[in-house]
């Protein structure tokens, strides 16, 4: 009896309406989106020049800089094949309990 009672009318106007203001929603989010990107937009730069072109670097200096840059990020590349643990001191009494129970 729910069915005959419900005013079909009202019901889809109102389904009509919300599907409307969704994507009307969505156009002004676009637009705004749009406008963000031409206010924030950025003008592209110049490419700078060569590095050792107008600063009066050598290229012997550019390679001891790159070589001292590659040490310097690439410090960690040989390991040993020893596993080290940290050991953490922080333990609560929950863990002592566990820890200290037989097998």
């Amino acid at each position: 009896m729910m069915i005959l009672a419900t005013n079909w009318g009202n019901a889809s106007l109102m389904a009509l309406v919300s599907i409307m203001l969704v994507f009307v929603v969505l156009v002004l989010l676009i637009c705004v989106l749009k406008l963000f990107g031409v206010i924030f937009h950025e003008k592209a730069k110049a490419v700078p020049e060569a590095v050792g072109a107008s600063d009066g670097i050598t290229d012997e200096e550019v390679a001891a800089i790159a070589v001292a840059v590659n040490l310097f990020f690439n410090r960690h590349d040989e390991e040993s094949d020893v596993l080290t643990f940290r050991q953490n001191h922080d333990v609560s009494a929950w863990q002592v309990r566990n820890i200290s129970k037989p097998l």
